[in-house]
C-alpha cells in the first residue's frame, strides 16, 4: 500500500484566505456569544432539522391536548421559535420572539431571562445605546438541540424496525417501504385527445424517459409526443410558448435556475395537489431540489432531477500516486499540476471552459467555492437565501475579492486543463474523463451514465465522488442543477385534470426507479435512493443521497431571479475573453460587473 499524503498548496499560490479560528463559549458565560448560522448543523441539514423542530411543536401540542396536561416544558415554544428564526436568516426581538411562542407575555419574558442567565439565549445590542437588541440562540443551545435531535431520531427510528445506528432523513419517507413498488395500473385511460405532449432537455437523463416512451403510452392509454431541444433552444421555446394563444406543449421541463423567471413571465402554471396523501409524498422529495418549486405555499412544478454538480477523481490513479483527494482549492491547484503529463494524453483537470452559457456557470460555482455568490445575498442557515430577492440582495458581486480569487484560480488551472477545454461543454468534460484523458473533472450527475454504465472505460469503477473542494474555510457543497416538470400557464382548461395527474405520475417514486433501471443515475427522492436494486452497483446515487441529508446540495450558487441567462450570458463572455489571454482578471470582472448591474436594472 503506498503512502498517502495530502497534495500541498503551490508556493506562492493564491489562495491566502486566513481562517478565523471561533472561541468556544463557555458554558458557564454571562454573556454567551450568539451563534453564526451554518457553522453547527454538518451532521444534519437545515431543511431536516426544520422538519424536526415541527415534529417537537406538534407533537408537544398532542400531548397538551390529548392528555389535558399543562405545557411540561415550557421554555419549548420559546426554543423552537428562536431555533426557526436562526435557521431562516430571521431575527427575533423580545417582543416577537413573546409574541411567536404563544405564551402569556409575562410568563414568556421570565422564562427567556432564564434562559439567558443559563446561557441559552445570547442579546446583540441593536443600536450604541443597548437599550435595544436582538436574541439568538447560543452554540450551548444548538448543541444542546443537536444531541437531542441525535436520541429522538435514534428512539423513533427503532421504534420503526431500524437498527439503532440507521441514518435517514427525519420526515422522509425511508420508513414506508424498503423497496420501491412498481407503477400501478391506472384505472382509466389520460382523456387527452392528440396525445401527451412533452417538452424535454436533450440529455443522458431524459434518454431514459425516452427509452421508456412505450411502456408509458401503455400506462397512460395515449400516445407521447417528445420534442427535445438543447439547453439555450429550449428555455426560448418555454417563453416563446408562452406568448402564443394556447400552448403547444402539454408538460414542459424547466431548469431549476429558470423557475423565477417562468414564474414572473407567467409561462407556467401551479400544480394541483389534490388530497393529503399526495401533499405527504412531497416530504419523500430532497429539501433542496423541492424549494426549486415552491413559493410559499404554492407548487409550480414538480423534481423530475436532482443532478448536482460533483468534483470527480481517478481513486486508481490517486492511490499509484500516493495522494489524497482534494479539499481544497489549492490542493486541487497542486493535484492537477502533478498529475498533469500531455506526453501520455492525460490532463489533471477538464471543467466547462466553452464561451458563453457552460463557462458563465462555472464561474459562478466557482465563486461559490471561494464563499461568494454572485449576488449579495443574505446569509441563511448553513448557505444563502436564494429566492424572491430585493434591494441590495440583487446587486452583484463581481467586484468582490472573491470574485478576483475565482478568476485567477480559472488563470492557473487553464495552464493543467486539456488543450481544447475553452471548447467544452458538459458532455465533452465528461467525455474526456471518462475516455481517461483527465485525472479529476467537474460533472453533473445526469451525465454521469459515461462513466457509471461503461465498464470498456478506464473511468468505470475508479471514479470517487466527492462535493466542490473549497477555500479555506469555507464549507463543502454540491451546487444543485436539475429539472423540473411544469405545466405551462396557456394550456387548455379541459387538459389541465389529466396532465396534472401525468406530471405526478412521471415524476412518482415508480417512475423515477424505472428511469434509473434504465440508465438514469438521478434521483429526486429519498425512498428511490434507499431502494436496495437502485443502489447496488450505483455508488454515485447513494453518495448524492448521503449530500442531501447532510445538507451539501445548494442552490444559491446559481441565484432564483428573472435575470438569471442574462448573468450567465454575461459572464460567459467576459470570462471566456480573459481566459483567451485577451483581458486581464481585473479588467474581466470590471467589465462583467458594469454589464450585468445594467442587467439588473441598477
Amino acid at each position: 500500500m503506498p503512502h498517502v499524503r495530502t497534495c500541498g498548496i503551490l508556493p506562492g499560490e493564491r489562495i491566502k484566505r486566513s481562517v478565523a479560528q471561533t472561541k468556544m463559549t463557555k458554558l458557564d458565560s454571562k454573556k454567551p456569544q450568539p451563534a453564526v448560522p451554518g457553522n453547527f448543523f454538518n451532521e444534519m441539514s437545515a431543511h431536516e432539522l426544520e422538519r424536526f423542530l415541527d415534529f417537537v411543536s406538534r407533537f408537544m401540542t398532542e400531548t397538551q391536548d390529548t392528555l389535558l396536561l399543562g405545557m411540561p416544558a415550557r421554555e419549548v415554544p420559546i426554543m423552537v421559535q428562536l431555533m426557526r428564526s436562526h435557521l431562516r436568516g430571521r431575527l427575533e426581538t423580545p417582543s416577537s420572539l413573546i409574541d411567536g411562542s404563544g405564551l402569556a407575555r409575562g410568563t414568556a419574558h421570565r422564562l427567556i431571562e432564564e434562559m439567558v442567565e443559563k446561557g441559552l439565549i445570547a442579546k446583540r445590542p441593536r443600536t450604541r445605546s443597548g437599550k435595544t437588541f436582538s436574541l439568538h440562540p447560543t452554540r450551548r443551545m444548538i448543541d444542546a438541540w443537536m444531541n437531542y435531535v441525535r436520541r429522538v431520531k435514534s428512539l423513533l427510528g427503532t421504534a420503526f424496525g431500524l437498527s439503532e445506528d440507521t441514518d435517514y432523513f427525519f420526515g422522509a419517507s425511508y420508513l414506508a417501504t424498503a423497496a420501491v413498488a412498481p407503477l400501478p395500473v391506472m384505472p382509466s385511460k389520460l382523456n387527452l385527445p392528440g396525445g401527451l405532449r412533452l417538452l424535454l432537455h436533450a440529455d443522458a437523463g431524459f434518454m431514459a424517459m425516452q427509452k421508456l416512451k412505450r411502456q408509458f403510452e401503455m400506462h397512460f392509454g395515449t400516445e407521447i409526443e417528445v420534442r427535445a431541444l438543447s439547453i439555450d433552444r429550449l428555455h426560448r421555446e418555454i417563453l416563446d410558448n408562452a406568448g402564443r394563444g394556447q400552448s403547444r406543449y402539454d408538460l414542459v421541463t424547466c431548469d431549476v435556475c429558470w423557475m423565477e423567471e417562468m414564474i414572473q413571465a407567467e409561462a407556467i402554471r401551479p400544480v394541483q395537489i389534490l388530497d393529503g396523501g399526495e401533499a405527504r409524498d412531497l416530504m419523500d422529495f430532497h429539501p433542496e431540489a423541492l424549494s426549486t418549486v415552491q413559493r410559499d405555499d404554492i407548487l409550480y412544478g414538480i423534481p423530475v432531477q436532482t443532478t448536482p454538480e460533483l468534483f470527480l477523481y481517478r481513486t486508481d490513479i490517486f492511490e499509484q500516486q500516493g495522494l489524497e483527494p482534494p479539499e481544497r482549492l489549492g490542493d486541487l491547484l497542486e493535484c492537477a499540476r502533478r498529475l498533469h503529463d500531455p506526453a501520455r494524453g492525460m490532463s489533471g483537470i477538464c471543467w466547462n471552459g466553452a464561451r458563453g452559457t457552460p463557462v458563465g456557470t462555472s464561474f459562478m460555482m466557482l465563486m461559490a467555492d471561494f464563499g461568494q455568490p454572485i449576488l449579495n445575498l443574505s446569509r441563511m442557515g448553513n448557505g444563502f437565501r436564494d429566492q424572491q430577492l430585493a434591494g441590495k440582495e440583487l446587486v452583484p458581486m463581481l467586484d468582490s475579492p472573491e470574485a478576483l480569487e475565482a478568476a485567477e484560480f480559472l488563470v492557473e488551472v487553464l495552464s493543467w486543463s486539456p488543450p481544447n477545454v475553452l471548447q467544452m461543454s458538459w458532455y465533452e468534460r465528461a467525455r474526456c474523463y471518462a475516455d481517461g484523458k483527465a485525472a479529476m473533472a467537474y460533472s453533473y450527475t445526469q451525465i454521469l451514465p459515461l462513466v457509471e454504465n461503461h465498464p470498456e472505460l478506464p473511468s468505470f469503477g475508479h471514479t470517487g465522488y466527492l462535493p466542490h473542494p473549497t477555500a479555506p474555510g469555507i464549507p463543502r457543497n454540491a451546487p444543485l442543477g436539475g429539472w423540473n416538470i411544469c405545466v405551462p400557464s396557456n394550456l387548455k382548461s379541459a387538459r389541465i385534470g389529466d396532465v396534472s395527474l401525468a406530471a405526478r405520475t412521471l415524476t412518482s417514486a415508480a417512475a423515477t426507479k424505472l428511469y434509473i433501471e434504465n440508465g438514469s443515475l438521478v434521483s429526486s427522492r429519498f425512498s428511490v435512493c434507499n431502494d436496495p436494486v437502485v443502489a447496488h452497483g450505483r455508488p454515485v446515487i447513494a453518495t448524492v443521497d448521503k449530500m442531501a441529508r447532510a445538507g451539501q446540495l445548494q442552490t444559491w450558487a446559481r441565484p432564483a431571479v428573472p435575470q438569471f441567462n442574462a448573468l450567465v450570458r454575461i459572464l460567459g463572455e467576459e470570462i471566456h475573453t480573459m481566459l483567451l489571454r485577451n483581458k486581464k482578471p481585473a479588467a474581466a470582472l470590471r467589465d462583467a460587473q458594469a454589464r450585468c448591474e445594467r442587467a439588473m436594472g441598477l
